[in-house]
């Protein structure tokens, strides 16, 4: 619910409130278009549109083609400062810091562009990270001579305090010169398997270590509560259309005011300003707000959602009471899955858990079975057949030779979703195993075993 002045409601609902409130669960699939019988349990990868937020933006969008010109040169723009207002309450940051972009992968590429690389430079990465940010990386490589980066292998599950040892220890193995810039990228939460990390922790490591703090949270907004004023890391991203119900694509992307010098332009630009422009002299926030209030002639609509994803999440009671549901959803329905498939969850503790949980499937074929191709197409024909025939929607991948499904728990979902998830995931695991060992039968000659790269870039998500 909107309070005074546009803030939304991410406080403690009340006894009274709750009973005036919907009803969270199998209530709320009118709101959504899914077709019926079809269960949705992998909102993290592209979201799901609520329809309220939907004919919002059919409506804004029908109003921008009544007056396109003034919509486009003007109004627009004014709009768009709104959201960003609205936005940066929801993660606690100076609205002059927040701009909206495309996706995760946009504002990560932004940050790669722009930083003034030389050789000794170093970036930080993980194994899991992101396979479009590690491509991301490889080509910031290509293109600076000299540019290292230092991979760090995990395995999953690996607890919060392991992690930031194994970080820590990282950080300070890196040598070190005058001059130098090494910059960590941090997942906020692991893409595959769907992991969350200590990420605020993590930033204030960087800082200790003299190291630049890239957020990759292309999972984090409306999943878990955001601070990025206590947190301060030097770059953060995340996406609106996973998690916060906004149209695709669309993300915030926050640079606080001691590091907006760096940041000269975005991808696409229209507005560059360099230091050898005499007019307009742009300086501070103002110049980082002009080079991502215009690029060029896109379709606005999606940065725009914010507004009515932000009142529709305000309408289930706030943040607060949405993340409290989805969260012992996962935790439940992780559990449920596991017993109905005989297996075991990965996040045995609860630490790694937000409002996606990862259940190990009973494959009795490893994943190094299959080449890099074999195991693409199987990965993305089983997930695609499980939509299509099946109307069921998950994620799954290999992790440690290993494979886990990942399940997000949305506010439409209910345990039974997990229970019907969990027989036809039994019967189907079946088949592929049978599958893969006609895949091994028809192949001739041998095969190279998947990297931990390939391996990340089965997932591909938008992100």
């Amino acid at each position: 619910m909107l309070l005074a002045g546009g803030r939304m409601c991410i406080g403690k609902v009340t006894d009274t409130q709750e009973g005036s409130l919907p009803k969270l669960g199998h209530a709320l699939l009118p709101k959504f278009a899914f077709e019926p019988g079809f269960i949705n349990l992998n909102h993290g990868s592209y979201g799901s549109l609520p329809l309220p937020v939907q004919h919002a933006n059919d409506a804004l969008a029908l109003k921008i083609e009544q007056k396109p010109d003034l919509y486009m040169r003007s109004i627009l723009r004014s709009m768009l400062a709104d959201v960003r207002e609205r936005v940066a309450k929801v993660v606690n940051a100076e609205t002059e810091e927040c701009v909206i972009v495309p996706n995760a992968t946009h504002g990560v590429n932004t940050v790669l562009f722009n930083l003034e690389w030389k050789k000794g430079d170093v970036i930080v990465t993980f194994s899991s990270t992101y396979g479009a940010v590690q491509r991301a990386v490889v080509m910031t490589l290509d293109r600076i001579p000299g540019l290292e980066v230092v991979s760090v292998p995990v395995t999953y599950p690996l607890s919060h305090a392991a992690l930031l040892s194994l970080f820590t220890t990282t950080l300070t193995s890196i040598p070190r010169h005058d001059g130098q810039k090494v910059l960590a990228i941090i997942d906020g939460i692991v893409s595959m398997p769907g992991v969350l990390w200590p990420w605020e922790k993590m930033c204030a490591l960087c800082k200790e270590h003299d190291v630049l703090s890239l957020v990759d949270g292309a999972h984090l907004i409306g999943q878990v509560p955001v601070d990025l004023s206590a947190a301060q890391p030097d770059f953060w991203v995340s996406n609106g259309h996973k998690w916060l119900f906004t149209k695709r694509a669309s993300a915030v992307f926050y640079v606080p005011k001691r590091n907006q010098h760096l940041i000269k332009f975005t991808l696409p630009t229209s507005v560059y300003v360099s230091p050898r422009d005499k007019v307009p002299q742009w300086e501070g926030s103002k110049r980082f707000e002009m080079i991502f209030e215009y690029c060029g002639t896109i379709d606005y609509v999606p940065y725009l959602s914010f507004g009515p994803a932000l009142e529709f999440r305000a309408s289930l009671g706030g943040e607060e009471r949405i993340n409290t549901y989805c969260h012992a959803l996962a935790l439940e329905g992780g559990q449920k899955l596991a017993e109905v498939l005989g297996t075991e969850v990965l996040d045995k503790t609860g630490e790694l858990t937000a409002n996606m949980t990862n259940v190990r499937l009973p494959l009795l074929l490893p994943p190094e079975t299959l080449s890099p191709t074999e195991l693409h197409d199987f990965l993305f024909g089983t997930m695609n057949e499980l939509a299509d025939k099946y109307n069921l929607m998950i994620a799954f991948a290999p992790h440690a030779g290993q494979w886990w499904v990942r399940l997000s728990a949305q506010v439409w979902n209910e345990i039974s979703d997990f229970e019907k998830a969990g027989g036809i995931l039994a019967a189907a695991c079946k088949r592929k195993d049978e599958e893969m060992k006609q895949i091994v039968a028809r192949r001739t000659g041998p095969i190279v075993p998947v990297t931990e790269e390939e391996e990340e870039l089965m997932n591909e998500e938008d992100h």
